[in-house]
């Protein structure tokens, strides 16, 4: 007598020679047999696959050209961007891209081209990675770093020797604007008394830093000359400087004409002038140019002790000029204007610039003020 098992009596007839064709027998749990093993066909599962393949990879997709460019090459476009960018964020952010920017921008090649407005520093995000960053550009012979960190030790965090020493190793190397701060430090004596003023030294460092084409240092010489200070007096050969001097600054003003345009325009707007009156060829014989953009040096000073309440300590004033933001490091130690006495220069060029820019408009006589004590007249 034939006997069927329970689990075979619940499935249909079509569906048992389906479970005895099965390569393998199917492995079922002990127990009474349940709905859903009577009425399922027992073939086994497979995993579940697309029905088009996934196309394969070329070998183009697998190559990753980035890794095989060679290092130098890497280094030698970062330092390309370093010498042309416009803010430091330029070259940060470059670095920022991947870990072999950041390692190979690090290279000395890369930051000792950086240009000064590439290694500008705010006065309100100094610190310490900043301090370390300038340092780092200054070991790799990056000429603007040591003349940035020069005027910031010497001026602001009042560190004269090392800041004097790091302007003077940017003046060595024929960097003229450190050439120039040096002079000032020796026509004021800068960082220690009266007595230890220098003008030969002044006119010295002032006429190197001239031949370089500095502007400021080319107006200096002449009022240096015009005046007979530290010098031989020779009035032909400074006004031939002046004349040199408003010569570049008007070459650097065409060369930013639309920006110029714009600001003269602005300008009459709001004085209420339709047209600009015509004006001679010189600024310092009255063409109001643009004023020149500060230094990144000096732009850090002017905000440093700007947030300070505009002041380097007790008893202490700012050169009035509002592009230079150099602070006296004695009392009565930058020179007073002769007419009202309200306002001191570091040097002469900024007693120039700011009579035109503004100064000029301004002074008035004023009662009493040579009783202030110290302070020679400029004007």
């Amino acid at each position: 007598m034939n006997t069927r098992k329970a689990s075979q009596c619940l499935r249909p007839p079509t569906q048992i020679n389906d479970h005895a064709a099965c390569r393998k027998p199917c492995k079922r749990k002990r127990g009474p047999p349940t709905l859903s093993q009577g009425l399922e066909p027992c073939a086994r599962k497979r995993p579940w696959t697309s029905a088009v393949p996934a196309p394969a990879a070329t070998e183009e997709e697998t190559v990753d050209y980035f890794d095989g460019l060679p290092d130098d090459l890497v280094v030698s476009v970062l330092s390309e961007l370093s010498s042309s960018a416009d803010r430091p964020s330029d070259l940060i952010s470059a670095l920022l891209t991947c870990k072999r920017f950041h390692v190979l921008g690090h290279r000395p090649l890369v930051l000792s081209k950086a240009r000064a407005s590439c290694i500008a520093v705010r006065a309100k995000s100094w610190c310490d990675s900043a301090h370390r960053f300038l340092k780092r550009c200054v070991d790799c012979g990056n000429l603007e770093a040591s003349y940035v960190l020069g005027m910031i030790r010497f001026y602001a965090l009042e560190n004269r020797g090392s800041g004097a020493a790091l302007m003077a190793r940017a003046a060595i190397g024929s960097h003229a604007a450190a050439l120039y701060s040096l002079a000032i430090i020796q026509f004021n004596g800068s960082g220690g008394s009266k007595t230890d003023k220098d003008l030969r030294a002044g006119v010295a460092l002032c006429g190197r830093a001239a031949f370089l084409g500095h502007v400021d240092a080319l107006r200096e010489l002449g009022h240096c000359l015009q005046d007979g200070y530290g010098v031989r007096r020779n009035v032909a050969e400074g006004r031939r400087f002046l004349i040199q001097a408003n010569a570049r600054e008007l070459a650097a003003a065409v060369s930013s004409w639309p920006a110029w345009q714009e600001q003269r325009r602005q300008a009459t707007s709001a004085a209420g002038v339709t047209s600009p009156r015509c004006c001679p060829l010189l600024s310092d014989y009255g063409w109001s140019l643009p004023a020149p953009e500060p230094h990144p040096a000096n732009q850090f000073l002017a905000e440093w002790f700007g947030a300070r309440g505009g002041a380097a300590g007790e008893g202490l004033r700012l050169c009035s000029h509002r592009g230079c933001g150099r602070p006296e490091t004695r009392r009565h130690e930058f020179r007073r204007c002769s007419v009202c006495g309200l306002v001191n220069y570091c040097s002469r060029a900024c007693q120039a610039l700011d009579w035109k820019l503004s100064h000029k408009a301004e002074c008035s006589p004023t009662d009493g003020w040579a009783a202030v004590v110290g302070g020679a007249a400029t004007h």
